[in-house]
């Protein structure tokens, strides 16, 4: 969707909500729910209550529009998927938005996309959700964010989550990627500034997993260099790479203090699951006076930061999917091919260690009946193949999933699963 199409939308939306008091009752369009954050200017973030009227009533005014529960949490709140599309489309574009319960911009920038995109009616955005489906994952961690903490409630960091597939949060992620099988994945995040290194308004970054085929590598660095950035610098808003203080004066890199290419975080395992993965995070801290002295003014410009950088997300989906489709589809027959060494460590800025490149992989992993029984259900939330024999059960690297079965599998693998015996006998 590129910013003309969330300004007809947002048009759309503002002309009914618009209507004159006056107008008979039986002539008048339901006005389209409002955030609590709308309602109050920016003054609080919306409830959860608010967010589950707004969604009921957005799944019931359109048919394009569709809502489900993807898993409960510990504290029985749902964990839902909201679906956007006029119909079924080659190209998939996933929003998952506040992984981390105490950074809610994310979540009010998913939330008034959905709105918006509900209720538009020009031709544009109904062009653009023929050709596109837009997955949202409202509130990734809704207990994380009814007690405004980074954690679960069980405190567990849930974009840690994505390879061992523990919390209920984490296996509700897995199932949609497996499931929808989407060609991008944008994970909505905020940050605190460390000035003078490292505090632009809106950071971003791309799958660094070696592993990460060539072509979605690529694609998602263009997402993020060439529309993500270049759509929120049109906005007046500063943009750099997640994880890298640079230097205030010369703009050169001066240290990396996050963003590796450990397989667990969500834009990593993205990346392994062939869709190109970004993430954003916007700046939790005030920039000026004004923004200290009102707090209703900060949160307007964090969010209103996430709404710019997703224009640029739209606008690349509106404008690659092919190229997007085509690296998603590459990066999975790369996997039927089974040739090529396998990364245990490293990152696309960081070489891995001898040690931990599998240069030539066996062909399979033998698990025990016993060890398949403790990890079968994460496989198949992995959507990773198995066969099994008289031996127990082989897990092939000849499938889709190959660069991810030594990760979850592997001894020297960092977050292994399971201790599983390389197979060379296939």
């Amino acid at each position: 969707m590129t910013p003309r199409i969330r300004s007809l939308a947002l048009s759309g939306v503002c002309a009914v909500l618009a209507v004159p008091l006056l107008t008979a009752p039986a002539q008048a369009s339901p006005a389209p729910p409002r955030t609590g954050f709308e309602e109050s200017d920016g003054a609080r973030w919306t409830s959860q209550a608010e967010e589950q009227q707004l969604l009921r009533t957005v799944d019931k005014a359109t048919d394009r529009v569709s809502l489900s529960r993807i898993g409960t949490t510990k504290q029985d709140r749902p964990v839902q998927l909201v679906r956007i599309g006029e119909r079924r489309t080659a190209s998939t574009v996933l929003l998952v938005c506040s992984q981390h319960g105490d950074e809610p911009s994310g979540r009010e920038a998913c939330l008034t996309t959905v709105r918006d995109l509900a209720y538009a009616k020009d031709e544009e955005t109904r062009r653009f959700l023929s050709r596109t489906t837009l997955l949202v994952v409202p509130t990734a961690n809704p207990d994380g964010r009814a007690a405004n903490t980074r954690g679960n409630s069980d405190g567990v960091d849930i974009n840690r989550d994505h390879i061992a597939l523990k919390t209920a949060e984490g296996r509700a992620m897995a199932a949609v990627i497996r499931d929808h099988q989407p060609d991008a994945v944008y994970d909505l995040h905020e940050y605190g500034a460390t000035p003078k290194y490292y505090d632009k308004d809106l950071f971003d970054l791309w799958p660094r997993n070696l592993n990460t085929h060539s072509a979605l590598h690529r694609e998602a660095k263009a997402l993020s260099l060439d529309h993500v950035r270049p759509a929120a610098e049109a906005d007046g808003y500063t943009t750099g790479t997640y994880g890298i203080w640079t230097d205030p004066v010369t703009g050169e890199p001066v240290k990396q203090v996050a963003g590796d290419g450990q397989e667990r975080i969500l834009r990593n395992a993205s990346g392994l699951k062939h869709a190109a993965g970004l993430l954003i995070e916007s700046r939790v801290d005030p920039l000026t006076d004004a923004e200290k002295k009102d707090e209703a003014l900060n949160n307007r410009r964090r969010v209103h930061s996430q709404l710019s950088a997703l224009d640029g997300l739209f606008s690349y989906a509106e404008s690659h999917r092919w190229r997007l489709e085509a690296a998603s589809t590459a990066s999975r027959l790369a996997g039927l091919r089974d040739r090529g060494p396998v990364y245990l460590g490293g990152a696309d800025n960081d070489p891995a260690e001898p040690g931990d490149i599998i240069a030539d992989p066996a062909c399979a992993y033998r698990l025990t009946s016993e060890q398949f029984a403790d990890v079968k259900d994460e496989l198949g939330l992995h959507g990773v193949t198995v066969k099994r024999d008289d031996g127990g059960v082989l897990v092939p690297l000849r499938q889709p999933a190959r660069a991810l079965v030594p990760l979850l599998l592997d001894e020297r693998a960092s977050y292994h699963l399971v201790i599983g015996q390389p197979d060379t006998d296939c």
